[in-house]
């Protein structure tokens, strides 16, 4: 996938800052409110091979702090983006991706600092395009795999580094049996944990 200076310097923004926060702090507990809020600068491929296509996403991860032991880290995340921004010059002069989602998250918390996590998630999606000179709108059930990590860089806020792979299903009719468009690409942006506090 070709990046732009804008994804560029997100990535580089966050490599930056990664090391100046690396240092071992003490040690966290969960209390307050047990919800995530994030934004962040998305990249996807949204037709295998076409063009980066850039937008923004918000999401919200609640993590209950009364589970079972055995289901720590279990929670849920809803996911909202909209990619409308780069189109290339291969790619329809109204393309955009956008979609809601929710689904289940788990992450690991017992690391320092660092919790990489895993998600299912299933929506929502609209797709904008072009067929010939006409226009064309289509809706479909989205269903998401991913992951990826979160990095405590400063008390209640965290860095995201994040993949999503999505099926939109039976997308290209014309094929036997009817093909699935499958976006992908990465997020990169921040959050802030109300339910994060260091222990003294």
């Amino acid at each position: 996938m070709k990046l732009t200076p804008r994804l560029i310097s997100a990535v580089l923004f966050v490599v930056a800052v990664l090391p100046v926060y690396s240092q071992v702090g003490p040690a966290a507990t969960q209390g307050g409110l047990p919800i995530t809020v994030g934004v962040g600068l998305s990249g996807f491929d949204p037709t295998n091979g076409s063009g980066l296509l850039l937008g923004g996403t918000l999401w919200i991860d609640y993590t209950p702090t009364q589970l079972p032991k055995i289901l720590n880290g279990l929670g849920v995340e809803a996911e909202a983006r909209d990619l409308s921004l780069n189109r290339s010059s291969s790619q329809p002069p109204n393309l955009r991706l956008d979609e809601a989602s929710g689904g289940v998250i788990y992450s690991w918390r017992h690391i320092q600092n660092l919790r990489p996590y895993g998600k299912f998630l299933m929506g929502y999606g609209n797709i904008d395009s072009m067929a010939g000179s006409v226009r064309i709108h289509d809706s479909r059930t989205v269903t998401t795999l991913g992951g990826g990590v979160d990095y405590r860089v400063y008390r209640n806020i965290f860095v995201r580094g994040d993949y999503e792979y999505q099926f939109w299903p039976d997308y290209w009719k014309s094929t036997t049996p009817a093909g699935s468009l499958t976006p992908h690409g990465f997020t990169v942006g921040a959050s802030y944990d109300f339910g994060y506090s260091r222990s003294r």
